[in-house]
């Protein structure tokens, strides 16, 4: 259930000291998502901040910034659905289909020739998921109680929740702090970075880590399932459970006991 939605868009352009034109565009939306349902960020350039936010109000700000192109060509959208909603950065199509801001990994969000970044504050009430998407951008999730999912291509993840969560990037590194208790299998995974997850002392999870170029490095005893190598590793932890699938390929891996 979505109540009580308020949208505000203002705007601001000034110069920098080189005279290189940067125009600083705000956006606010602010409503009430039900426990259990989602806020979805979709961007393409640019970073992805949440924090935790006391109450059942859900605030997304965000900053548009551009220098050879207009960022008012680039479009803040808001798509209402029955599990949540998605608010996406859609910039202006140059050929073919036009972009469109939809749920998941539906949609269209390609960009072609727009310098322009979006950076996204939001505000996560206890029990909302949080979703957050992008390209170019890092996206740091700290202090929530909701469950998180954080996917980019180039940039670093940060996440602290006491639900689970799940993260992936391509060129970056993943540090996390979750909870205990998920009942489906978890995806930490990279290529050009290195992992820390700081686990619950008491967590049964099956476990699947490994790297090409680096080390492993466990707090916890492992009950290993064949071959022990120092760049992967296969097992469970405690009794066993839903999967914890950490991988790399240029890069360490830290499993360490959240203090």
């Amino acid at each position: 259930m979505i109540m009580r939605n308020l949208f505000v868009v203002c705007g601001l352009a000034v110069l920098s000291a080189t005279a290189v034109p940067v125009v600083a565009q705000d956006f606010e939306w602010r409503g009430r998502i039900a426990r259990g349902d989602e806020i979805e960020i979709k961007g393409v350039n640019g970073s992805v901040f949440a924090e935790f936010a006391p109450g059942n109000e859900v605030v997304v700000t965000a900053e548009k910034r551009g220098r050879r192109y207009d960022p008012d060509e680039v479009e803040i959208e808001v798509v209402e659905g029955p599990n949540g909603v998605t608010i996406c950065a859609v910039y202006p199509s140059r050929r073919g289909r036009r972009n469109e801001c939809r749920p998941g990994s539906r949609g269209r969000m390609n960009v072609r020739n727009n310098d322009t970044r979006v950076t996204f504050t939001v505000r996560v009430p206890a029990g909302v998921r949080f979703v957050a998407r992008t390209v170019n951008g890092d996206v740091e999730a700290i202090d929530l109680q909701s469950e998180v999912e954080a996917y980019t291509v180039n940039g670093d993840i940060e996440v602290s929740t006491t639900e689970h969560a799940v993260a992936t990037t391509v060129n970056g590194s993943i540090g996390a702090s979750i909870g205990a208790g998920w009942n489906a299998a978890l995806e930490f995974e990279t290529v050009n970075g290195s992992i820390v997850l700081d686990l619950p002392a008491g967590i049964d999870a099956d476990l699947e880590v490994s790297t090409v170029n680096g080390s492993i490095d466990t707090a916890f005893p492992i009950t290993v399932t064949g071959r022990l190598s120092r760049r992967r590793l296969r097992g469970r932890i405690g009794d066993g459970g839903p999967l914890l699938s950490v991988r790399t390929v240029n890069g360490s891996i830290q499993l360490r006991r959240s203090r």
